[in-house]
């Protein structure tokens, strides 16, 4: 399966804009599992999506709890809870 990961606002200044994720390797499948597995990429990874900081999550343009299941060819942002336009 493969994730589309976007980050908006300061995520997207720490990470980049958009990354593509092979993620066939894990049984877990939804967007709190992909944002557990992200911060063990690197040290800028855990430090942008760290949960204390309460990045929104969307999957497909649609704002989402960490709960929600990822399918093939999905599309997850993080953001901050506020963005400028």
């Amino acid at each position: 399966m493969t994730v589309t990961v976007r980050y908006f606002a300061a995520v997207r200044e720490q990470l980049g804009g958009a990354e593509s994720i092979d993620w066939s390797a894990t049984p877990a499948r939804n967007v709190g599992a992909l944002r557990e597995w992200l911060q063990t990429l690197s040290p800028a990874h855990a430090a942008a999506l760290d949960e204390a900081k309460g990045l929104r999550m969307a999957r497909n343009q649609t704002l989402c709890a960490a709960d929600e299941p990822l399918s093939d060819g999905d599309e997850v942002a993080f953001f901050p809870p506020v963005t400028g336009g």
